[in-house]
């Protein structure tokens, strides 16, 4: 789910991720998580809130007011956006460290043939 703001109407919420906001709480199905921080006062969803209560990837670039909201991860979910430092050999075979591109963002395209 890509958000603009990071407080949304439950509906919005609702519609991106499955959550309902229910008095009981935020509800899936049967399962319900007691989140009484996740819905402000004028009735919208706290996104940052309902995300570390329901254990949803939320990765932000305050610089541009751009949020991913990620579905549920098991727990195996990435803390930060910051990718190890890997070395991996350029189209002439040099070796090439992701650390060179510190500061920039950068898409890594994984690709196997089987």
């Amino acid at each position: 789910m890509i958000l603009t703001s990071l407080n949304v109407s439950p509906a919005e919420f609702a519609e991106g991720t499955g959550w309902e906001s229910k008095p009981e709480g935020m509800c899936k199905g049967d399962a319900c998580v007691p989140a009484p921080e996740a819905v402000t006062d004028d009735g919208q969803v706290s996104v940052r809130e309902a995300a570390d209560r329901l254990r949803l990837p939320l990765v932000s670039d305050e610089a541009h007011g751009v949020h991913a909201l990620g579905p549920e991860s098991g727990g195996r979910a990435l803390s930060s956006a910051v990718a190890p430092d890997i070395e991996l050999p350029d189209v002439d075979g040099n070796p090439f460290r992701l650390s060179l591109l510190h500061g920039r963002k950068v898409l890594l395209v994984a690709w196997a043939s089987w």
